[in-house]
């Protein structure tokens, strides 16, 4: 089994450095970078041949991933919300993707179980409604996972401080995925 894995927004955050803390400073695509490259090493330390792409193109990444030979593709988030109250953990999936789905559930399973965030659930990526590009573009199972609301304090310090919980969250949902196969 081979995984491409997508920490998203732009390298470095220069020009999409995602959703920012208004407070701390902290960056969503420095999270995504930290934990998808932590997640990568995890995988490839177990065996699974990972391929890691962040960058600002996300045709460049679907095209990437298509032609990467990959079994599956991971996008790597972090959410925000106007209101700071919003917290949790939420994965989405492209409808009907039997695959995708089971992957979303076994990586939304690990997060919220390692570092025991709010569970806001797998959710469908419905063309038309809730466009998420990179799965709506890649040619095989797909999620995007949003670790934890990067606007929500309590969710904000886990994200500057737990990043390797998440990559190794991440990671086992991953082998979770894989032994159901």
């Amino acid at each position: 089994m081979k995984i491409f894995l997508n920490p998203g927004h732009s390298p470095n955050g220069k020009p999409d450095p995602g959703a920012v803390n208004g407070l701390t400073d902290l960056r969503e695509s420095d999270v995504a970078a930290a934990v998808g490259n932590a997640a990568a090493q995890y995988l490839i330390n177990a065996g699974v041949a990972t391929e890691v792409l962040q960058h600002d193109d996300l045709a460049t990444v679907c095209d990437t991933a298509n032609s990467s030979g990959a079994d599956v593709f991971i996008s790597v988030h972090c959410n925000a919300a106007a209101s700071p109250a919003a917290l949790g953990t939420e994965t989405y999936c492209y409808p009907g993707s039997k695959a995708g789905k089971a992957l979303a559930n076994a990586v939304q399973r690990q997060i919220v179980n390692s570092l025991h965030t709010v569970d806001r659930g797998v959710k469908l990526a419905v063309p038309g409604r809730n466009d998420l590009y990179v799965l709506n573009n890649t040619k095989m199972p797909a999620i995007l996972v949003e670790l934890a609301f990067i606007s929500n304090a309590h969710d904000e310090e886990l994200l500057a401080n737990y990043q390797d919980a998440f990559a190794r969250a991440v990671a086992r949902g991953v082998t979770d995925y894989q032994q159901t196969l």
